[in-house]
């Protein structure tokens, strides 16, 4: 059975479409990518860049965030109000009590500063996810 890889993002979708991207050169159909937007608009730009399935909005994550393998997206995901607010403290506490391993891109974009996080540029880090972090997990 193919393992359920969830990508979350909002805004405007670049990250998780970055993320979506280098999955899919690494893993090709051997992963199932759902792509989670906080809205339509970031829901959009990650199935442009191939997921396998997108939905958008806070029912969607908390629903989907308790029935997949592995989370990945920033580190605003977990943390009520970031994203300019689109992450809602029910998606964030979604996404953090779920079961599955989560693996965060530390981008210091909400306030919170990650001690010992990378200052490396974001195609760096995604592959450094994929690579170093999620072909373990879906071993």
């Amino acid at each position: 059975m193919l393992k359920k890889i969830c990508v979350i993002d909002g805004q405007g979708g670049g990250i998780g479409s970055t993320i979506i991207k280098k999955l899919k050169d690494t893993f090709g159909e051997g992963v199932e990518i759902i792509a989670l937007g906080t809205n339509a608009i970031a829901t959009a730009q990650m199935l442009k860049a191939k997921a396998n399935r997108g939905a958008s909005g806070e029912n969607a994550i908390i629903q989907t965030a308790a029935k997949v393998d592995v989370i990945i997206g920033p580190l605003g995901i977990v943390l009520a109000h970031a994203m300019m607010g689109e992450m809602t403290p029910a998606m964030a506490a979604a996404v953090a009590t779920s079961a599955a391993p989560k693996v965060l891109l530390p981008l210091n974009q909400e306030g919170v500063t990650v001690v010992g996080s990378s200052s490396a540029p974001l195609p760096h880090l995604v592959d450094e996810l994929v690579e170093d972090h999620v072909r373990r997990l879906i071993a």
